[in-house]
């Protein structure tokens, strides 16, 4: 009905447009009729033309939708049958497995305890060493698990005796060191053959490096950093050179845990580096202290020994402290006693500058390096509020460089101080000491004086 109705409006259009169209064409009413008349026939003509198209499509149109009906009965027929035939199936299955079960009877225990032996044991085979040398025995277990998962098939007597081979040959394996060449990576990303060896089932070590194994990729590469300690780098250059006979080596018997914080252990340029500025100005003012002791303590010996050389001479020599008092004495030795005990002192006096150089200095970087390592801990506290606030305190490596910086600079600033007190007290007890022998000669040598001429 759709299709009619839109059929007669277009008649009715193209009428429209046939008249408008004649009467812009036709100059009398005779020839507008006439047009007219022509207009009408072409449109009749072409009227029965898409009636008779329309027809022939509807004819088309239910030509197809019976051979869909007839498509939809074959297919339900089909969908009808198949459903028959798997519950038929079904059936069949479950009478094949209660068959099965029946058979198996404790086999089927067997077979589960298999199962599980096998999936433990692959788990176990792909991260040990071992796997470095038998790479290839995870596809028989990999097998055996599939076959073991299956229904439709069994292990056989020979699948289990290679499981128990595999299993024995790890145990055996554990208690071994081989050596063999293999291809490894270096530090570097570079990939080269030498000479490892394998010690059980725990570590895998070259010349003089520690390496690891990586059971997800298979390959065997050098450790980032090795241990510091050098006993048990140079264990592994024993291992490879001797043939024979007892080795000390460090073995990590928790297969790279131990090892693996050997290695996070920082040295000791790590630690003085976690100090940060007030670090290293701790360690430069500790090292100019230190120069400044070495070079007072030679000269106060030198000094010492002067003097006590001045002291078993008979005549004053310039080249001492006691030697320059003597001289002044020499010099007024006809005075009168103040004269002399003046004179005397005045020597004296001259040479305490010589004496106490520097001592003021090293006894300041005693005093100084403590407050500078409490200056540190301050700092590296307020860093790691500083990360608190930020982060907060869930993760603790966020904050251990605020407290390493806050431990180190306090250890920097007494391992400073404490030897530089020490020092202080050693090189201020040299001068003292000349010191004490100046005072003394000199007043001997005015109590001598004055005997003689009181």
């Amino acid at each position: 009905m759709k299709r009619i109705l839109i059929v007669v409006a277009t008649a009715i259009l193209g009428l429209s447009i046939n008249v408008a169209s004649a009467q812009d064409d036709a100059k009398s009413m005779g020839e507008l009729l006439k047009l007219i008349e022509s207009g009408q026939a072409r449109d009749s003509k072409e009227a029965r033309q898409r009636e008779n198209t329309f027809a022939q499509s509807k004819n088309q149109q239910q030509s197809l939708l019976n051979g869909a009906k007839a498509e939809r009965s074959r297919q339900e027929n089909e969908s009808n049958r198949l459903e028959a035939l798997f519950k038929t199936n079904q059936a069949k299955i479950v009478t094949a497995k209660a068959a099965l079960d029946e058979r198996l009877g404790a086999l089927k225990e067997l077979f589960g305890v298999l199962q599980t032996v096998a999936g433990d044991t692959q788990g176990r085979f792909d991260s040990s060493l071992t796997n470095i040398q038998y790479p290839d025995r995870g596809e028989f277990l990999v097998e055996l698990g599939g076959k073991m998962a299956s229904a439709s098939s069994l292990a056989s007597i020979e699948d289990i005796e290679h499981l128990w081979f595999e299993l024995q040959r790890e145990i055996t394996e554990s208690g071994k060191i081989v050596k063999f060449n293999h291809e490894i990576t270096n530090k570097e990303g570079v990939r080269e053959t030498a000479e490892i060896a394998r010690i059980g089932v725990f570590n895998v070590v070259a010349d003089g490096r520690y390496l690891r194994y990586d059971s997800d990729t298979g390959n065997v590469s050098e450790l980032q950093r090795q241990p510091e300690q050098g006993r048990f780098v140079g264990s592994t250059s024993d291992i490879l050179e001797t043939g024979s006979g007892l080795v000390r080596f460090g073995l990590d018997p928790t297969r790279g845990g131990i090892l693996a914080q050997l290695v996070d252990v920082p040295n000791m340029q790590e630690r003085v580096d976690q100090g940060g500025i007030v670090g290293y100005c701790i360690i430069g003012l500790g090292l100019i202290g230190l120069l400044i002791a070495l070079w007072r303590w030679i000269v106060l010996t030198a000094a010492s020994r002067k003097v006590s050389a001045q002291l078993k001479a008979d005549s004053a020599n310039t080249n001492n402290p006691l030697g320059r008092v003597l001289a002044a004495y020499e010099a007024h030795k006809n005075a009168d006693t103040e004269t002399i005990e003046l004179k005397l002192s005045e020597a004296a006096l001259k040479e305490m500058p010589a004496l106490t150089q520097g001592l003021l200095f090293i006894k300041i970087i005693s005093v100084v390096a403590p407050l500078m390592g409490l200056l540190g801990t301050v700092t590296g506290m307020i860093k790691t509020f500083q990360v608190i606030t930020l982060y907060g305190a869930g993760d603790p490596k966020l904050m251990a460089g605020g407290i390493s910086q806050a431990l180190v600079t306090t250890v920097l600033g007494l391992v400073v101080a404490i030897p530089m007190v020490l020092i202080h007290t050693v090189v201020s007890g040299q001068s003292r000491k000349i010191i004490n022998v100046l005072h003394s000669q000199s007043a001997g040598i005015v109590a001598e004086h004055s005997e003689r001429h009181g």
